[in-house]
């Protein structure tokens, strides 16, 4: 006999509660050690702070994207009553570091410092929490519309996401934890030159493009599009830099993991429609490798351009004797 539990959600209703915040209220910011030992409050240095929860993992770490991505709700959120008759102001910058590795078993505590308000930007700094310490530091800029000089480069030329076959197709068959878990994404993904899941690639190319977009419809809300983009963006950028050297994630000598993130946000996406990926990597010393990427609509807009430097070690088999 088998007692059924409760349903689990759909992947993209997941994702989409784990970006609903809660407000927990304010705290000050002080310093401690400091004149002679004494507490020193910071004046207008105070935090308002979030708490959510964290997607499961096979691994049991947080996934990166989804701090940013809460990161970048919890920020848009203290800005959100801005208006000087331009509209509300969307984010146009983030800059974070990861610090720790996550535990997906806890909840996350974000802390919003609003470090200043002008005329046109507004910037926050915050910091994801665990057990009192960050996980996450990041600092983002949000801008009321404006106008002004405008270009950007061509989308280019790829094979189209229809012409490309869904993960489900290569991997639906496979009875294995990590390919069980690829289907159960929020964002789906194809590869143009073809994934490096479970093979490494044809070719060892510094670059590829991948095809993304939300697996259902998303909220009519630019800050939901921003994170939810945010959180899509650190799913493969590292990928060009395992491509070059001939590897796959299922490579067990493979020792990764993102240090920083860095994103621009150009223009509007609506990222429950194909999103174009473009990602090369110029550069891997160190045990580190960067990735560069940018994002394109469906209309072939340039939306964003992403950064990322990440850890990535092989650890060589130990000969035996």
């Amino acid at each position: 006999m088998t007692i059924d539990g409760p349903a689990s959600p759909d992947p993209l209703t997941d994702l989409l509660d784990t970006l609903h915040l809660e407000e927990l209220g304010t705290a000050r910011i002080t310093v401690e050690g400091a004149d002679g030992g004494e507490s020193i409050d910071l004046g207008e240095s105070g935090a308002t702070v979030f708490i959510g929860r964290s997607q499961k993992m096979p691994h049991g770490r947080v996934f990166g994207g989804q701090v940013l991505a809460q990161c970048v709700m919890a920020a848009g959120r203290t800005v959100a009553d801005i208006d000087d008759g331009d509209g509300v102001r969307t984010i146009h910058s983030l800059h974070g570091y990861f610090m720790r590795p996550g535990d997906d078993t806890k909840p996350i505590r974000f802390a919003v410092e609003r470090m200043r308000d002008g005329r046109s930007f507004s910037t926050r700094r915050v910091h994801a929490i665990q057990d009192g310490l960050p996980i996450l530091s990041m600092i983002t800029s949000f801008q009321e519309a404006a106008g002004g000089l405008d270009h950007q480069e061509t989308m280019p030329q790829v094979a189209g996401p229809e012409t490309l076959p869904p993960l489900s197709d290569l991997y639906g068959a496979v009875d294995h934890p990590a390919a069980r878990h690829l289907l159960r994404r929020p964002i789906e993904l194809r590869h143009v030159e073809g994934d490096v899941f479970a093979e490494p690639g044809p070719e060892q190319l510094a670059h590829q493009s991948v095809w993304l977009k939300a697996i259902g419809d998303l909220p009519d809300d630019p800050l939901v599009h921003a994170a939810v983009l945010a959180y899509a963006s650190d799913y493969t950028l590292l990928e060009p830099v395992i491509r070059r050297h001939g590897l796959a994630w299922s490579d067990r000598r493979l020792r990764p993991a993102s240090l920083d993130h860095a994103m621009w946000f150009h223009r509007p996406a609506q990222v429950d429609d194909w999103i174009l990926y473009t990602q090369e990597s110029p550069s891997a010393s160190g045990g580190r490798g960067l990735g560069l990427g940018r994002m394109f609509g469906a209309d072939g807009a340039l939306v964003a351009t992403v950064a990322q430097e990440g850890m990535v070690r092989v650890k060589e088999a130990v000969s035996r004797p």
